[in-house]
């Protein structure tokens, strides 16, 4: 999150939501920008979310549909990007990984520009899906080496890893290769 273009969602006087406004440009990655933004639609929490599934699938998948363009022009690859975002189905970019990575999409899509995001059920989503994949909470993450290459204790005294260089990575770590997508709606 690039906390340098966040902004208030309500007034600080009245503390009403924004007013719903078009003809905004893109503010943020084309990559990870919600498809309102790409039609510039004034972004509000449900495009931060949307925003926050598509880092959250660039992790898990390395790579999303509409990168590598190779396009100079920021405008024509905003366009293209826009294209490509708008054309693959929910269902495509996320096949082969846990329904929850479509559900937590789907939700943020169809939030109201107004809405109030419901966070524990989005929070819920991963939870249960931690709990379900067994995985156990050992403060190590994918991008970590393992515990032989510490090279500083934090404050509280806690080994620090060093993080591991992106071509030792493991495609899909978290996640079996080949899971089905389960379309049933939760």
């Amino acid at each position: 999150m690039d906390f340098g273009l966040a902004k208030r969602y309500k007034d600080t006087n009245t503390k009403e939501h924004i007013p719903y406004a078009e003809g905004k440009d893109i503010a943020g990655t084309v990559r990870y920008v919600s498809l309102n933004m790409h039609n510039g639609i004034e972004h509000s929490r449900r495009d931060d979310l949307e925003s926050l599934g598509y880092v959250l699938l660039y992790l898990i998948k390395d790579n999303l549909p509409w990168q590598g363009l190779n396009i100079k022009d920021s405008r024509e690859e905003a366009e293209a990007v826009k294209k490509i975002k708008t054309e693959t189905s929910l269902e495509t970019l996320c096949e082969g990984y846990p329904i929850e990575f479509y559900n937590y999409i789907k939700y943020c899509r169809e939030l109201e520009f107004d809405s109030k995001p419901d966070y524990n059920y989005l929070k819920k989503l991963f939870s249960d899906l931690y709990i379900e994949k067994d995985f156990e909470k050992d403060g190590m993450f994918d991008w970590f080496e393992p515990k032989r290459s510490v090279n500083k204790k934090d404050k509280q005294g806690q080994e620090r890893h060093k993080p591991i260089r992106p071509e030792l990575r493991k495609k899909n770590k978290l996640l079996p290769k080949g899971s089905k997508l389960n379309m049933t709606p939760p």
